[in-house]
């Protein structure tokens, strides 16, 4: 079966989704596919219970749609999903779900990208011909987990951040996180208030702020040189949690504004995390040197016994597992190789969206200019 289209968006997360939200705006006909049977699959199927965005709303929303009157500064996951459905509906976004793309290239000869997927019920192999294509595939597209010696003869469970939904089931039970990042602090906070024996592993440098504070620098810094705005974050977050380096948590030498636009690194949004860390109810290690029966060994030669290990160590793009002729755009990691804002654009009509370490505002960004780029294009 062969389809064609002018614009064909891989991915139906919020990326792919705000794509499509901005080309319908512009009357740009598109195509749409997801490999999972639903939107946003990350947001349904492989988010914790508790999480809420880290960001105010005013900077999480998609183009061209608010956030209801009455939803909370902070929206959590289900009303994000809601959010998602409504936003779907709005658009009337309609993706091709559980359509694998399994390799897309450019015809020079026919000046189109050449794009095969499979749709997996009924297993039919479909060919689609495109003059314009988006990886929206995401950043999160693949279980990043690190390579450790023994860890696949560890005797107890391990998961992965994904399909970690709760710390009920591990009441009593004694749980190693692996990562510092927000998800990794609020799973250890989770599985602590749950009852379980709960360590991580600190291995980097972290920035540690509120909600409160984070919301004021990205404010500020709309107005005021991100490098005072980053002073001021810092000063006011050393105030909230004095000294942490004794805890095993230092800060990075670049503040937390400039870090997240240098390197897509976040600031931790303390959910209640440091003040377990404090009173010693999460245990910071360090580490891992290697992994023997249920017992782990940390950088020092220390070791302790574990029931279970959450990895909490992110996830890494797939693009170019697929994608033939990205060399434009992206790296052999399959992330853009121009800093942003300048990430988005490839040769011969590709685009990536979402794929930049800068959130939901990020893929507003991205949308919007790689909408009107195509508009550009799209008339010449």
């Amino acid at each position: 079966m062969e389809v064609q289209t002018v614009v064909l968006i891989v991915g139906a997360g919020p990326a792919g989704l705000a794509t499509a939200a901005c080309l319908t705006q512009l009357s740009i006909p598109y195509v749409i596919i997801e490999r999972e049977d639903c939107s946003a699959s990350l947001w349904r199927n492989r988010a914790y219970d508790r999480l809420k965005l880290h960001l105010a709303k005013e900077f999480c929303k998609l183009p061209h749609m608010p956030y209801p009157l009455d939803a909370p500064t902070y929206i959590p996951k289900n009303q994000f999903v809601k959010y998602l459905d409504n936003y779907i509906e709005c658009f009337d976004i309609r993706p091709k779900y559980q359509t694998t793309i399994e390799s897309c290239s450019y015809d020079e000869g026919r000046k189109c990208w050449l794009s095969l997927a499979r749709e997996t019920t009924p297993s039919v192999l479909v060919r689609y011909t495109s003059r314009f294509l988006v990886v929206a595939s995401g950043e999160n597209s693949a279980q990043n987990i690190p390579i450790i010696p023994g860890l696949h003869d560890f005797a107890g469970e391990t998961i992965h951040s994904s399909r970690y939904k709760s710390g009920a089931a591990y009441s009593g039970k004694n749980v190693l996180v692996v990562g510092c990042g927000n998800s990794g602090m609020e799973i250890a906070y989770d599985l602590a208030s749950h009852g379980a024996n709960t360590s991580i592993v600190i291995r980097s440098s972290v920035h540690v702020a509120t909600k409160e504070i984070i919301r004021l620098g990205m404010t500020l810094v709309q107005h005021i040189p991100v490098k005072i705005v980053d002073y001021l974050l810092v000063r006011l977050s050393n105030f909230v949690f004095g000294d942490l380096s004794k805890h095993g948590i230092v800060r990075p030498k670049i503040g937390p504004l400039l870090l997240k636009e240098k390197n897509g690194r976040s600031a931790v949004i303390n959910v209640g995390t440091i003040n377990l860390i404090k009173n010693g109810t999460i245990k910071v290690v360090g580490d891992i040197s290697k992994i023997k029966g249920n017992k782990v060994e940390f950088e020092g030669r220390k070791e302790s016994s574990f029931d279970a290990i959450v990895f909490a160590t992110g996830y890494k793009s797939t693009a170019n597992m697929w994608l033939k002729n990205g060399e434009s755009m992206l790296n052999n990691d399959g992330l853009p190789k121009q800093e942003f804002p300048n990430h988005w654009k490839g040769a011969n009509g590709l685009y990536c969206a979402g794929l930049a370490k800068k959130g939901l505002a990020g893929i507003a960004m991205d949308t919007r200019n790689i909408a009107n780029d195509i508009l550009s294009s799209y008339h010449a």
